[in-house]
């Protein structure tokens, strides 16, 4: 079984709109970009041969030369692996070294040291593929629709980044749930800037839109300012946004902002992170369809709210949605029974956009991949009308005074503050009552906030053992690239200001990425 849309509508609608790159003020008809991505299936087969299961890297801010280089591959019968170019040159040697990459394609200013195959540059590539025929490659040059077509390393929130194996099925599977659960058509108008690199970018916000023959227009990157205009403009009509919550509240904050330029689209989908309720209250309060959902690079889509019933979203405030097309979900106890409804435990995810598993780790694959289901590490319940809530990270979760707190509660409370822009809460070592609750918290710009206020709103919202005993005001909280909070490095610094030796050769400083 194959699935090609680009080619499919290249035939069928050709002159139909695929794809704009904003950064390059270029443009693609699905016809045209049918060819671009022969032209790349047929360099790679050229360099490669067919069916070859070579990993191919590339190291660049987005651009729709990512995607044509992502879909030539899966034509080519190779394996993407978009690398993160907010990485030290340490860790992206690591990554170039684990995944065996025999070809680098990076923008002028990004490099791997000690890279020692071919190199290109992306205008290099370009002309080069200026060279290749745009005929239609081989069949055969394909590989198995579930052979892994794209190696996505995780973001890292905890230590060493993960490989994670999807193939065309898990990718096709993923975006056909996030096509039926946000009302996706030919019709639709996808933005994306989120990094692509990260599977929102990547799978959500650029192949769903290809997969339903609709357009993706693709930035550099996010700039509150700049986005909030392209998604009030009448002429871009863009129906459908993803980011994760701090993009939304970084507009939301911006000097003078208007709901009428959000209230166009039909979808403002978020994930990647926490988004607190109060937040969901107030976009969906203003008229803006926001639609918190959940998904992994390991999973794909796998949840969303309504997206047409706004009082829905706001009475489920908080609330990952209902699970998608294709997935199985199951909350489970420590042991692996099922809970029921209004019992907290681990959240696992069955379907056909689960990913085979993880690249050179049969061990880690073995553990978090289980008949099928894989186990996700987060903490999730279900309410009475099958509801999903996320709680948090299980490994987030600390243990104050014998009582379970979970970081993302508290820092949902500590949100309600309307200057507060953003939050990240930690347990620290406590003699009395084994560990504490420390918040890291940096106000809206232009607004102040005190620790004691802080404190004191908190008294008023949650029980006393999970209320912070410290809060840190700073400038800065360490986050991946996909909007995850980095919370080992906020150990590593709570340990440092305590005193303790701590191991330097890792991931750091706060400001890095």
């Amino acid at each position: 079984m194959l699935i090609d849309p680009v080619a499919t509508y290249g035939r069928a609608r050709p002159d139909a709109l695929a794809c704009i790159d904003l950064g390059a003020e270029r443009r693609w008809t699905y016809a045209e970009l049918d060819r671009a991505v022969n032209q790349a299936a047929n360099w790679l087969i050229g360099a490669y041969g067919p069916a070859s299961g070579v990993r191919i890297a590339s190291l660049a801010r987005n651009s729709a030369d990512l995607l044509i280089l992502f879909l030539g591959c899966a034509r080519a019968g190779a394996i993407y692996v978009p690398l993160n170019w907010r990485l030290t040159p340490a860790e992206l040697s690591l990554l170039a070294a684990d995944s065996g990459a025999v070809c680098l394609i990076s923008e002028g200013e990004f490099s791997v040291a000690g890279f020692k195959h071919t190199q290109l540059e992306l205008s290099e590539w370009r002309h080069a593929l200026a060279k290749v025929s745009p005929a239609p490659p081989p069949g055969q040059a394909r590989r198995d629709f579930d052979e892994t077509s794209l190696l996505l390393y995780t973001s890292g929130t905890s230590g060493r980044p993960k490989g994670v194996m999807l193939s065309e099925a898990n990718i096709y599977w993923g975006c056909t749930n996030f096509i039926h659960g946000n009302g996706v058509s030919q019709d639709s108008v996808f933005l994306c800037d989120m990094p692509m690199f990260h599977t929102a970018g990547l799978n959500a916000a650029i192949r769903t839109p290809i997969l339903a023959g609709g357009t993706v227009l693709i930035s550099p990157g996010f700039d509150p300012e700049i986005t909030l205009s392209r998604l009030g403009d009448e002429n871009l009509a863009i129906s459908h946004y993803f980011s994760v919550p701090q993009m939304a509240q970084a507009m939301w904050n911006l000097p003078g902002f208007k709901p009428e330029a959000l209230q166009r689209l039909k979808v403002y989908a978020t994930g990647g992170a926490p988004n607190p309720a109060v937040q969901i209250e107030r976009f969906a309060g203003a008229g803006i369809p926001m639609s918190d959902g959940f998904g992994m690079s390991e999973t794909g889509s796998n949840f969303g709210m309504p997206v047409d019933d706004m009082e829905l979203l706001v009475s489920k405030a908080g609330s990952c949605g209902l699970p998608y097309i294709s997935m199985e979900v199951r909350i489970v106890d420590p042991r692996g029974e099922e809970l029921p409804d209004g019992e907290a435990g681990e959240l696992w995810l069955r379907g056909p956009s689960i990913a085979k598993g993880y690249w050179n780790q049969p061990d880690l694959t073995a553990s978090a991949f289980q008949d099928g289901w894989f186990k996700t590490g987060d903490i999730a319940v279900r309410d009475e009308d099958g509801f999903y809530f996320l709680v948090d990270r299980k490994k987030d979760m600390f243990i104050s005074g014998g009582e379970n707190v979970y970081p993302a509660e508290v820092e949902a409370a500590i949100s309600e503050l309307e200057s507060v822009a953003e939050v990240a809460v930690i347990g620290v070592p406590d003699l009395k009552w084994g560990e504490v609750g420390r918040a890291y918290v940096i106000a809206v710009a232009g607004k102040s906030i005190e620790a004691v206020e802080i404190l004191a709103h908190c008294k008023t919202r949650l029980a006393s053992y999970k209320s912070p005993k410290t809060v840190v005001l700073t400038d800065t909280i360490p986050r991946t690239a996909s909007g995850k909070i980095q919370k080992h490095i906020l150990q590593k610094r709570a340990r440092l200001e305590a005193g303790e030796a701590v191991d330097t050769d890792g991931p750091e400083p706060l400001a890095a990425r």
